[in-house]
């Protein structure tokens, strides 16, 4: 396994100034945003793919600073039902898979996204119960009509530009937001159809982490170090569900917090080891969303306390018997 970072921390910074810093704190990876909610910041595939110089240029710096590119991130909502929203997000995701081609990638990172309720919708619905059986109908809806036949299409464009890994973030609010979902379009839709597993997203929805990873195995394609705190007091008193401001973070019944700080080392360890079990042997990327630490501070601890986590070395033979 190799520690990474999700470079869009520091947005603020040039590409250089980040892979400088992240090099210098032991990362040996960084995963990188080119479109959609993450951002342009350090990969602009307007740019990469129409100037062959700026392209050489972006790929001697990752070889420069040793850290080679995990996946490219453009997480967005391709199946919007605001068309042109959708276009953008989908032209996004496109260009990556694109850029990826160029940079011998063969994996993105992006959400599944998730429709209307109809062809006439402006807002997306997420759909969380089955009754009244309106909601039942909507999901089917966005399923068989919407959902699987984009992500059949967009596969296929994929797989034609060498990017054979869709790794997609399990989040509420998009339609792959648990196992069960992931594994329905996988099977709807292909192997091609995998997870970027972000713990942080599981805890709060009362998921288990190892238990998700078993019944996952190899449908796990990309890994984000993210930890979630429970608060008990206010869960108790209004659930899980909360439409509370991420920096409300004393009136909220949960909150991300960088690895170490929603749950011990206990619980890493066991999630690392049921990767390993399940055959996962790639990036494990530090996504800092706490809002109680600095850039700087939430970083260098996950960093700290993934150096005592993570199983890096291969077992060789059973010795001990």
């Amino acid at each position: 396994m190799k520690l990474g970072v999700f470079t869009t921390l520091l947005s603020d910074r040039s590409l250089e100034e980040s892979l400088k810093y992240f090099k210098s704190i032991g990362a040996e990876m960084v995963e990188i945003g080119c479109g959609g909610f993450p951002g342009k910041a350090h990969a602009d595939p307007d740019i990469l793919l129409n100037d062959e110089a700026k392209l050489e240029e972006f790929k001697a710096l990752i070889e420069k600073y040793g850290l080679p590119i995990s996946a490219l991130s453009c997480h967005g909502n391709p199946v919007h039902p605001d068309k042109e929203i959708a276009a953008k997000f989908d032209r996004d995701m496109r260009n990556a898979v694109l850029l990826a081609e160029k940079l011998g990638i063969h994996q993105i990172n992006t959400f599944s996204g998730c429709p209307g309720d109809c062809p006439e919708s402006k807002h997306p619905n997420w759909v969380v119960c089955p009754w009244p059986d309106d909601f039942t109908e909507i999901l089917e809806w966005q399923w068989n009509e919407v959902l699987i036949p984009y992500w059949k299409d967009f596969v296929a464009f994929a797989k034609a530009h060498g990017v054979n890994k869709i790794a997609l973030e399990l989040h509420p609010g998009f339609c792959v937001y648990n196992t069960q979902s992931l594994m329905r379009l996988r099977e709807a839709v292909g192997p091609e159809i995998g997870a970027n597993f972000d713990p942080s997203h599981l805890i709060w929805q009362g998921m288990d982490p190892v238990a998700c990873i078993r019944e996952m195995g190899d449908a796990i394609f990309h890994f984000h170090a993210k930890d979630t705190k429970i608060d008990s007091i206010n869960t108790a008193v209004n659930g899980v569900l909360d439409t509370k401001s991420y920096g409300d973070v004393i009136n909220r019944s949960w909150v991300f917090r960088t690895v170490g700080y929603g749950n011990d080392y206990a619980y890493w360890k066991d999630m690392i080891s049921a990767l390993r079990m399940v055959g996962y042997d790639y990036a494990i990327s530090i996504e800092h969303e706490d809002s109680l630490m600095s850039q700087n501070e939430g970083l260098t601890k996950a960093v700290g306390f993934l150096k005592d986590v993570l199983i890096t070395e291969d077992t060789g033979a059973a010795w001990w018997f």
